[in-house]
């Protein structure tokens, strides 16, 4: 009986996104230009269990480059309501359309002149005349089996409000580095943190001349701890590295590894990373050419950093 009960939950809450998928038109293309125009931010509004997706959507929005906050309709007829500017744009959800709440902050927001995006499914509603803009949600019946507790609906305008989110960060442009700058916490920031953030700099960086006897060379890379140097001129340019591995060959191969100099046992070029590359494009090629290290160098060759396998633990690729 539960499992039962459980997929016709799923499969009414999934045919109300459906729905919308099939209902999206012009009117939604007009709700992203309004949004991408606000000049201040975009204050997401409703009551009960719509206030909650709203709580979501506007963190969503605030993640992904666009200011956004959450308003209380209760709190905002209470004293609340000077967050809100003419500069603002605000998105109010109500399934009825008819929420007092709402309707009292409607009544302040137009002689403000604060431009209205109103989600229910009545657009007979008063919040749907008033507004600027109603995108019809079109839920007709909630998956409770009394039609009382908000989940169609209130899935609908999650799914809804993320479609928004979403087309007006494509809108403004918002890239990878965009999103790292404002996740710099956890798996997902780390994901998308930059080689200029984890690699090794400075002192940290094993580095000879291309002159250095092989004895030199042993004891950088042994001070550094990288398992590998870099090999460069005079101007700090890449010549080349030498690896932990490149040692144990030289030794099995040569008579005498010692009298040969850091030039004579280098990989002329090495394997190089841009400073601004994500760290999950560093985690890739790493992989890829099956080596620990990279060294992180600008377009003319002039080293900035190592960054080790060691500094990317916790990163997945997908």
């Amino acid at each position: 009986m539960s499992v039962q009960l459980a997929r016709e939950v799923l499969q009414t809450e999934a045919e109300a996104i459906l729905r919308l998928r099939d209902r999206l038109d012009d009117t939604f293309t007009r709700a992203v230009d309004l949004l991408a125009s606000c000049r201040g931010r975009v204050v997401w509004t409703g009551m009960g269990k719509s206030g909650i997706i709203c709580r979501k959507l506007a963190a969503t929005m605030a993640s992904t480059g666009t200011p956004a906050m959450f308003l209380h309709p209760a709190e905002a007829i209470h004293g609340d309501l000077g967050m809100v500017t003419s500069a603002d744009v605000v998105v109010a959800i109500s399934n009825s359309g008819t929420t007092d709440e709402l309707l009292r902050l409607v009544e302040y927001l137009k002689r403000l002149g604060t431009p209205l995006v109103a989600l229910t499914s009545n657009p007979s509603s008063p919040l749907a005349r008033h507004a600027d803009i109603h995108l019809d949600l079109g839920v007709t019946r909630e998956a409770c089996p009394n039609n009382l507790a908000p989940t169609a609906s209130t899935t609908a305008s999650l799914a809804l409000g993320d479609a928004l989110a979403i087309a007006l960060s494509v809108r403004k442009g918002f890239q990878p580095q965009d999103f790292a700058r404002l996740h710099p916490g956890g798996k997902l920031g780390l994901r998308l943190r930059t080689v200029e953030n984890l690699m090794h700099a400075g002192e940290e960086v094993p580095r000879v001349p291309p002159t250095a006897a092989m004895k030199d060379v042993i004891y950088e890379m042994s001070r550094k701890g990288l398992g590998i140097t870099t090999v460069q001129d005079d101007e700090a340019k890449l010549l080349g590295v030498i690896t932990d591995g490149d040692l144990r060959r030289l030794m099995e191969a040569h008579a005498n590894p010692l009298s040969l100099t850091a030039g004579e046992v280098m990989h002329p070029g090495g394997v190089t990373i841009a400073p601004d590359a994500l760290a999950t494009a560093a985690l890739r090629l790493l992989e890829e050419k099956r080596i620990t290290s990279l060294v992180v160098a600008a377009p003319d060759r002039t080293v900035l950093g190592i960054i080790h396998v060691h500094d990317l633990w916790g990163i997945e690729l997908h």
